[in-house]
């Protein structure tokens, strides 16, 4: 006589629900990308943009396999949050965004579906969700192009020049002008590693640095740093933490904001200078770079 299967649950009951509950959140997981923006020289920004940057725009150099019909700008939000929109005009030009309300499991996907789908969409028409379907971003951008960012510190490029908003519009530029934290890049020279953003918000300025490196490699040099007192953008500043995003890790640093973003940059240069040197060092940590390893993961903050 066989033996019944004492832990098989019931098809119907609690146990069998919360189990196949159990079962699609893993299969969800193990569809997430942990780095979506891998493989494209734009990587750094595009987490910057998607993660913390207010207000920028980007026109975006396409690959050669898209059979471009127009022009096609990346920005941080668009108005409703919607994946993109195709403003009319003479030659009506296509809008992505990387702040979108509807998220998919692969923004990078979804950024892709989002560039094809302004190129056969009518001028005035928008996106809410980007249908994600078998096209990666590297398919569809140039993947070796950086972004030629503008920097905005206001919304109002939500509207097209000479165009008047009706007041609907203008209440909800003014009210998202209103909550805008001053933001700028800093221009550390070609050879800099990654994209580090300045931003003013309030009590603090901050730089926040997104780095492409392997996240244990570059936690290891950040405690060498910390161990040698180097772990600093000169005087007035302060190493708040770090946090990981999209399968990379971002170094924040607490600022003065009496300085203006310009300022930092030949200290910045400087601890990139540092960091390079650390990140070439193999040898064993020693106690203190070990304690100070252990200390910097403790403040580390997952996103996504």
């Amino acid at each position: 006589m066989g033996k019944s299967k004492r832990n098989s649950p019931k098809p119907d009951s609690n146990r069998a629900q919360k189990l196949a509950e159990r079962r699609a959140a893993q299969e969800q997981a193990a569809q997430v990308v942990t780095r979506p923006f891998e493989g494209l020289a734009a990587e750094c920004d595009l987490v910057a943009l998607r993660e913390f940057v207010p207000s920028a725009t980007a026109t975006l150099k396409l690959s050669p396999n898209v059979a471009a019909e127009r022009e096609v700008t990346l920005a941080t939000v668009l108005p409703g949050a919607v994946a993109a929109l195709v403003r009319a005009g003479d030659e009506p030009i296509g809008f992505v965004g990387t702040q979108v309300q509807h998220q998919g499991a692969n923004p990078a996907t979804d950024l892709a579906a989002a560039i094809l789908w302004t190129q056969s969409a009518e001028p005035g028409e928008s996106l809410s969700a980007a249908s994600t379907g078998g096209t990666t971003l590297t398919d569809v951008l140039d993947t070796g192009a950086g972004l030629d960012l503008t920097v905005h510190q206001d919304f109002n490029w939500w509207v097209p020049a000479g165009v008047t908003p009706d007041p609907q519009v203008a209440a909800t530029i003014e009210q998202a002008n209103q909550a805008i934290m001053p933001s700028a890049r800093l221009e550390l020279g070609a050879d800099s590693i990654g994209a580090a953003w300045w931003v003013d918000a309030g009590e603090k300025a901050h730089v926040r640095w997104v780095r492409p490196e392997d996240e244990d490699a570059l936690m290891l040099a950040l405690a060498r740093l910390h161990a040698a007192g180097e772990l600093h953008l000169g005087e007035d500043s302060r190493f708040a933490g770090s946090f990981r995003t999209h399968g990379l890790l971002v170094p924040v640093f607490d600022l003065d904001r009496e300085k203006h973003a310009t300022e930092w940059e030949p200290a910045a240069r400087e601890f990139g200078a540092r960091l390079a040197a650390a990140l070439k060092n193999d040898a064993p940590l020693t106690s203190e770079e070990r304690r100070s390893r252990d200390g910097l993961r403790s403040r580390q903050v997952t996103l996504r």
